[in-house]
């Protein structure tokens, strides 16, 4: 077991709750500059230590899977500058495995979902996983038609035009090729070519590119063709989207069908039928790594039956029949030399460590997050000592252990201060808490500027242009102070000396620019305004389903009203929507308690248009819109399969009854589910008439 996986199980639920937070906004961030602006700070494998732990948090404490987290969603959303493409199929990612045990454990997964005997043999398909740039590629009557970056899995960019001068690329497929077909695989470059494009490019006075993914996804970005046409790109096809026919019944013979359509397939590949043959397929390329043509950082394995994966199917943001088998992160021994404080917008104090700058991976770090006073003091980590680190975390890696036997008595314990660093107040940790908290709240400047930030961040508002420094800007210069000044500021800089435009570093266009964005997010959906308020705990899938309930601002602020009372119908209504339990609840009530932020409400409400979410509902299933409650033995299929088949027909499954619950299906040994439903009057249906009524 992993030295994180140990560490888990020293952490009470409410630290874990703390770290759970933080790894939701590094990794956000992280996808961000990934996906959208293809700059990473921090290697795959890096990353892949940030995703695991938070993976690992949200397995031993399911109840804190928060509807931000990245285990629900794909990518980030489509940059500027190219049409977006909503692709007809969603383009997912994978789930990851690390170890022996784990690939066990998604072998067994596999095995109970689709009900299987302990004795049949699942055959799996393994390749190499390249690290390049996802594309989908959609040919109609065998002729490239549509080529789409990933975005963020529903909605991409249109890079057709770039695509179609990458010779790996098809532009016709034979006539044996289904009318409508949608390939989806990986753009990369070779590592010979890699070198030979920035030796060009230090030689042209350009700066060089950091790694082979980095100049292929930036290669395919460029609004001008002829640029891409002159950079080495090359592309792998591995999987489908949308077709018109099946295109064969194993995953392997998909991966022939597409050879012989002149697509490159990655190599070497194997078809294993046990855990013990992927581990010696994995190991094998492990080992001829170096030697491959093109980076990896993996395989991924993928059930070979179809039929089976359309059983399976998928979980938020990944498909349940397929997986990545990571290689390893890196790590390194430097000295700490310093421990300082950061606040965040809900006043939280995280440690950073400050250290002797070192080169990992190829990157050169000099700080590390220490994430808490417990995680300080469970490592008795000291200014002074030597510090194993690993590259994760929020541009910095993270301390993962101390040499102890390294230390000369010079090394001083770490006091974690009482007291806000940026404001002076105090700073209180509360009864079961991890993190401490600054108690200045807006008086803080730290948090005032990091709930600014958040308020018109990507999936908040999504204000182009104003981004950190200029929020920073602004700020110091007291023209925002609150979210509503933003609406206010192009008005205020007709009677500023000099105006925003005449500063430094401005101009009339990029001022004008500015507040052509401000004023195109007036008008805003209310599932992004819930966001952008920055409540703890309310993530984009609960903000979504606020707004889904509540229908408006004036609804949900009236029934935040009438919940204070925790004996109202209104609390336990509140409670019953998923992933709502009484400490999101309690964050949530805490901010419309608090008169400050009614006035924030009632600023934004005079400037904004905030117009009511729309749910997507599945459209020609009976079940579609329904909340519906799985309880007991189920028969003809396992109980996850179940949930997942019924949300995939548009119905809400929820875990626990209410009113407002239409439908329980109870199987065998039901128990108090079932007891509830008939108190409540519920409708209940046997295993078989659910299947007839979902015309399963």
């Amino acid at each position: 077991m992993s030295d994180t996986a140990n560490s888990l199980f020293d952490l009470t639920l409410e630290d874990a709750r703390a770290r759970h937070r933080e790894l939701v906004r590094d990794i956000n961030r992280h996808d961000r500059l990934y996906h959208a602006e293809d700059n990473p700070e921090i290697s795959d494998a890096d990353y892949d230590v940030l995703r695991r732990e938070l993976e690992q948090i949200e397995t031993r404490y399911p109840a804190l899977v928060s509807d931000d987290s990245p285990t629900r969603k794909v990518g980030t959303a489509p940059a500027a500058g190219f049409r977006k493409v909503r692709h007809s199929v969603p383009m997912l990612s994978l789930s990851n495995v690390f170890s022996e045990g784990e690939l066990t454990d998604f072998i067994a997964r596999v095995r109970r979902f689709l009900s299987l005997e302990d004795e049949a043999c699942i055959a799996i398909a393994a390749e190499p996983k390249i690290d390049g740039l996802s594309c989908s590629l959609r040919y109609e009557n065998r002729t490239l038609v549509m080529a789409a970056t990933r975005g963020d899995g529903s909605e991409g960019e249109d890079i057709t035009a770039n695509i179609r001068t990458i010779a790996d690329v098809p532009q016709t497929l034979p006539a044996a090729a289904p009318d409508i077909l949608e390939v989806r695989g990986e753009i990369y470059m070779r590592r010979d070519d890699f070198a030979a494009l920035n030796a060009r490019q230090l030689a042209a006075g350009k700066p060089a590119f950091a790694n082979p993914r980095n100049a292929a996804a930036g290669s395919v970005r460029q609004l001008d063709p002829s640029v891409t046409a002159q950079r080495p790109l090359h592309f792998f096809g591995y999987a489908l989207g949308e077709s018109s026919r099946p295109l064969a019944d194993t995953q392997w013979e998909i991966r022939q069908e597409l050879a012989s359509y002149g697509f490159a397939e990655a190599e070497p590949a194997a078809l294993c039928e046990s855990a013990a043959a992927l581990m010696a397929y994995y190991h094998k390329v492990l080992v001829d790594r170096p030697d491959l043509p093109y980076e990896i950082d993996g395989v991924v394995y993928k059930v070979n039956r179809r039929d089976w994966q359309e059983r399976l199917g998928f979980v938020s943001r990944a498909p349940r029949w397929a997986t990545a088998h990571k290689f390893p992160a890196e790590r390194a021994v430097t000295v700490l030399k310093d421990i300082e404080i950061q606040v965040g917008r809900t006043g939280a104090l995280t440690p950073v460590a400050r250290l002797e700058p070192i080169t990992v991976g190829g990157v050169v770090v000099s700080n590390a997050t220490l994430h808490n006073e417990d995680e300080i003091r469970r490592k008795d980590i000291r200014v002074g000592d030597h510090v194993v680190i690993q590259r994760a975390g929020d541009v910095i890696p993270q301390v993962i252990d101390v040499l102890v036997d390294k230390r000369t008595g010079a090394e001083k314990p770490y006091i974690f201060p009482d007291h806000c660093p940026v404001c002076g107040s105090q700073a209180m940790r509360e009864e079961g808490e991890a993190v401490r908290r600054c108690t200045g709240g807006l008086v803080c400047e730290a948090q005032a500027i990091e709930r600014l930030k958040h308020f018109v961040s990507r999936n908040a508002f999504d204000i182009e242009g104003l981004g950190d420094k200029i929020i920073q800007l602004f700020w110091e210069k007291e023209l925002i102070r609150q979210p509503a000044d933003i609406f206010h500021l192009e008005e205020r800089s007709r009677t500023l000396t000099p105006p925003i435009a005449e500063w430094e570093g401005w101009g009339e266009k990029s001022a004008e620019n500015l507040f052509r964005s401000i004023n195109a997010r007036r008008r805003i959906a209310f599932n992004r305004f819930i966001y952008a308020l920055g409540i703890r705990q309310i993530g984009e899938a609960t903000a979504k389903k606020l707004a889904g309930i509540y229908g408006d601002l004036d609804g949900l602020t009236a029934q935040m009203d009438a919940a204070q009372d925790r004996d109202s119908d209104a609390y336990q209504d509140l409670l019953a929507i998923e992933d709502i339990g009484p400490r999101v609840a309690d964050d949530l009530l805490g901010f419309f308690a608090e008169d400050h932020n009614r006035a924030v409400l009632r600023d934004l409400s005079a400037q904004l248009d905030i117009t009511p979410y729309a749910v997507p509902v599945a459209s020609g299933s009976p079940v579609a819109g329904k909340s519906v409650v799985f309880t007991g033995t189920l028969v003809t299929m396992g109980r996850a399969e179940a949930k997942a088949r019924a949300e995939a027909l548009g119905a809400k499954v929820s875990g626990s009854v209410s009113g407002k619950t239409d439908y329980v299906v109870a199987g065998a040994d039901a128990g108090s589910k079932l007891k509830k439903a008939q108190e409540l009057g519920v409708t209940i249906l046997n295993e078989e008439e659910w299947r007839d009524l979902a015309g399963l």
